[in-house]
């Protein structure tokens, strides 16, 4: 039988990476599990998270409580990122581990949104996508979890076999932006 090691989807890309006014890193909750409401069992899960801080995500918004958060993921989808399930989840909601699927990333600085622009055909305005907003998106042609972390801070979340990719994606970005701005 043949003996499997875990790997890490950004070992040999060069990560961190700083270009102009940007730095891209990898970042990693400790677990993600897709939540997925049983027919009318919303409520019985917003009050099973809401027993640890959270509560189930309006469309498009992050719930937070210390480093747990419960992440809108899609049409009545949440991701769980950071901590154990709280008990009595799995008799409302189908539970899937995602955690060995996505790969994360932390795109900060003052040209993130500018970077991103490039990449990601959403409105990142703060005014439109605040900090603690989520979506759906693509990244170029990538499918894409994308939350807003502060006024200058995102993090990106791509399949686990898209990570070179989407490294390579941002990578240039953020070159293509600090050149951008160097001429000006």
């Amino acid at each position: 039988m043949a003996e499997l090691s875990v790997t890490d989807p950004f070992a040999g890309l060069g990560l961190p990476i700083m270009a102009g006014r940007c730095r891209l890193d990898p970042c990693a909750p400790d677990t993600i599990i897709s939540i997925a409401p049983f027919p009318g069992h919303v409520a019985s899960v917003d009050a099973v998270l809401r027993g640890i801080g959270l509560g189930f995500p309006k469309p498009g918004t992050v719930a937070a409580a210390g480093s747990v958060r419960a992440v809108s993921a899609g049409r009545a989808t949440a991701f769980l990122m950071g901590g154990p399930l709280p008990e009595g989840l799995q008799e409302h909601a189908a539970l899937t581990d995602q955690g060995d699927g996505w790969a994360g990333l932390h795109l900060a600085g003052e040209a993130a949104e500018a970077v991103l622009a490039r990449l990601v055909p959403l409105d990142l305005r703060p005014t439109t996508f605040p900090p603690a907003a989520s979506a759906r998106s693509l990244l170029n042609h990538m499918p894409c979890l994308l939350l807003r972390v502060t006024q200058t801070a995102f993090e990106l979340y791509v399949f686990r076999s898209m990570a070179g990719t989407a490294v390579h994606e941002l990578t240039e970005a953020m070159r293509s932006v600090a050149a951008r701005s160097a001429v000006k």
